[in-house]
């Protein structure tokens, strides 16, 4: 980069500095993830002040700095308006954000990234208020599809342990597949089941091993001095089921790498939460942080359950 430079980006985050100022990190197409001072712009006569708000697009002049960079000008290019006027709108916009922010780089471009970002968040801000109980489908295809331009697609098709594709039993309304965040994706609870009673013969015939073993080594300690010869068994681990799904809830996550909802599930309330909930584990877990944006979700749903349901 020059001393000055040019860029396209769209703020994600701001915090205060000083009296007057803000530091925005911007998600920009041609340098990735951009941290500058917004020098005066929380007094009320700022020409920037408007031009830093949350999911603003602008076009930014750029000076460097030793330490931080600053924005000397800015022309809007695009705004969401219609986030700021829905709580949930704007808890799921602020959800997604974070996730790119910690997937970001710096000093590299993240012209997908900025498209796919600014793609779901439009999706966000066109749906009807009628239909607010659908802000969770569209979130959790959010989730998904940053994920997967990240490599961390969790596995929805084939079974972890087995690896054969898993096809949901609709004729059974007890039917139900297991989702482990460890594992990384579905898995067989028949074969999960299976492999556990295999492990507990497993750790059966160990002990009993070990009992014979220690009672050999006793003896031939008895008998002879020289010390005898330790047993070693290796046991393979159990998967964690962090989440059960029913055959409904597979097929949302079946198809959230698609370009449109499910339309026929897209207002199924309690299972794209169910959905979106094990995303959020899946997230954190590879993230090593929790969404700080996700109890807005819970609360902002929570309040609004009677009239969603």
């Amino acid at each position: 980069m020059s001393k000055t430079y040019k860029a396209i980006g769209i703020n994600l985050k701001a915090q205060a500095l000083g009296e007057s100022d803000k530091i925005v990190t911007i998600l920009t197409q041609e340098f990735g993830l951009i941290r500058a001072v917004a020098t005066g712009v929380r007094k009320q006569n700022s020409s920037l002040g408007g031009r830093m708000g949350m999911f603003v697009i602008n076009e930014l002049l750029i000076s460097q700095g030793r330490n931080l960079d600053r924005i000397t000008q800015a022309e809007t290019i695009k705004t969401y308006p219609g986030l700021s006027k829905d709580l949930g709108k704007l808890a799921a916009s602020q959800y997604l954000a974070e996730i790119v922010l910690c997937q970001a780089l710096s000093e590299q471009p993240q012209t997908e990234l900025y498209e796919l970002f600014n793609e779901h968040i439009q999706r966000l801000e066109d749906i009807p208020r009628t239909e607010i109980n659908c802000v969770v489908a569209y979130l959790a295809q959010g989730v998904f599809q940053i994920l997967s331009l990240a490599g961390l697609t969790p596995q929805v098709e084939s079974c972890c342990l087995t690896q054969r594709l898993l096809t949901p039993d609709w004729t059974n309304p007890h039917w139900q597949v297991g989702f482990s965040i460890p594992s990384g994706g579905i898995i067989c609870l028949d074969a999960w089941k299976t492999l556990r009673t295999e492990i507990e013969q497993e750790k059966r015939e160990n002990r009993e091993m070990e009992e014979k073993s220690q009672t050999n080594v006793s003896h031939s300690q008895f008998c002879n001095s020289n010390p005898g010869y330790e047993t070693v068994f290796h046991q393979q681990e159990l998967p964690i089921i962090s989440r059960r799904l029913n055959g409904k809830q597979l097929v949302m996550l079946q198809h959230l790498s698609e370009t449109e909802i499910i339309q026929i599930d897209v207002a199924d309330y309690s299972g794209w939460l169910a959905v979106e909930q094990i995303l959020r584990q899946y997230v954190q877990y590879h993230l090593g942080q929790p969404i700080r944006s996700a109890t807005l979700i819970d609360s902002y749903f929570a309040a609004n359950h009677d009239a969603i349901v």
